[in-house]
C-alpha cells in the first residue's frame, strides 16, 4: 500500500475540526486525521508493506522548465534569485507536517521523498518494481494512469474520508472516461487541469478527449490524425490540435509520473512494534496524540 501522504494529511486538516489541539493549544487535527486514516486504511486492507510517499519537491524545475504554469496558482511566495517557490499551505498545516513526519519515523512507518521529485513519482517508480499487488490511496486522479489490472494496481480514492473509498480499476475508468489506465495521461494532457495549472487543448474538454482517443489510439494517433486531410477530425478539431503541438509536445513528461526516481535504501514491510518507543511516547506527549496514536499502534498489533 502506497499512500500519496500529503494528499492524506490536506483531507485530514480540512475534515477534523481544529479544535483538536496539543496540550499547548496548537492544532494537530492533521496529526491525528491521518493516524486515523491509516489505522483504518491497515485494518479494512492489512497490506504487508505501507510505504508514506513524500513530496520532497512539490513543484518540480524540470516540470515548470517544461510547462511553466504547472501549478503555478500554488505559488505562495514569488520566486527570486536563489530563493524558491513555497508552496501555499494553511497557516496552521504547516506547522503540523514536521510532526507527522517525526511520529511515521517512531512508529517504523516507511516515509520515502526523493528531490527533485514528487511523491506521484515516488509511488510510480514503488508501483514499477512491486512484484505483487500495489494499492495507491490517493485524493489525486493523476495517478489513475497507474492503473493495471493485469499487475493488480488499483488506486483507492477517498470519497469520505478513507472509510468510503472509490476502488478504481480498469473496468472504472473504462466506464468512467473511455480509457484505461495507460490512456490516462494522454485524457489528462489533452483535457488539462486547472488543478495543476496544466492547460490542455482549448476546446477539447473531458468528452471530447475520450472520443478522439477511442477514434484514434493515443495521442500519436491523434496527431498524426492531425497531419492526414483525410482523417475524421473536424475542421475546429484539427486546427486547435495544431495550434497546441507545443504544448502536446511537452506535456506527456509533465502529466507521466517518473518511473525513475532513484530510491533511498528502506524497509517497507508494515511495523508491528514502534521502531523507537521512547520517541513515540514523548511526541504522544508533547501533541496531545495519545487515542489516536494507541488506536493505531493495536491496529497494527492485530
Amino acid at each position: 500500500m502506497l499512500l500519496d501522504t500529503a494528499s492524506l494529511y490536506f483531507r485530514a486538516y480540512f475534515g477534523v475540526p481544529d479544535s483538536v489541539r496539543a496540550p499547548d493549544g496548537t492544532p494537530v487535527n492533521a496529526v491525528r486525521g491521518l493516524l486515523d486514516f491509516i489505522a483504518r486504511l491497515v485494518q479494512d486492507h492489512r497490506p504487508d508493506d505501507l510505504v508514506a510517499c513524500m513530496d520532497a519537491d512539490w513543484r518540480p524545475q524540470w516540470r515548470v522548465d517544461l510547462i511553466p504554469t504547472y501549478k503555478a496558482h500554488r505559488v505562495a511566495v514569488e520566486t527570486t534569485a536563489g530563493v524558491p517557490d513555497e508552496e501555499e499551505i494553511p497557516d496552521t498545516l504547516s506547522p503540523q507536517v514536521p510532526v507527522i513526519e517525526a511520529v511515521l519515523d517512531a512508529l517504523g512507518i516507511a516515509r520515502v521523498g526523493v528531490a527533485p521529485y514528487e511523491a506521484d513519482d515516488v509511488i510510480g517508480t514503488l508501483t514499477g518494481r512491486a512484484t505483487g499487488p500495489v494499492d495507491i490511496v490517493t485524493g489525486d486522479r493523476d495517478l489513475y494512469q497507474l492503473v493495471d489490472d493485469s499487475r493488480g494496481v488499483r488506486v483507492l480514492y477517498p470519497l469520505k474520508g478513507v472509510g468510503t473509498l472509490q476502488v478504481t480499476d480498469e473496468a472504472w475508468l473504462r466506464g468512467k472516461y473511455g480509457v484505461d489506465g495507460s490512456g490516462y495521461v494522454d485524457l489528462a494532457l489533452l483535457r488539462g487541469d486547472p488543478s495543476d495549472g496544466l492547460p490542455g487543448v482549448p476546446g477539447i474538454g473531458e468528452k471530447t478527449a475520450a472520443k478522439l482517443l477511442d477514434a484514434f489510439g493515443d495521442l500519436a494517433g491523434i496527431m498524426a490524425a492531425v497531419d492526414d486531410p483525410a482523417s475524421r477530425l473536424t475542421p475546429s478539431q484539427r486546427k486547435r490540435l495544431d495550434e497546441a503541438r507545443a504544448y502536446v509536445a511537452v506535456a506527456p513528461k509533465v502529466v507521466r509520473v517518473a518511473g525513475d526516481v532513484p530510491l533511498p535504501e528502506f524497509t517497507p514491510a508494515l511495523p508491528r512494534e514502534p521502531r523507537d518507543p521512547a520517541a513515540l511516547e514523548e511526541l504522544a506527549a508533547r501533541w496531545g496524540l495519545g487515542n489516536a496514536l494507541q488506536r493505531l499502534l493495536l491496529t497494527l498489533q492485530a
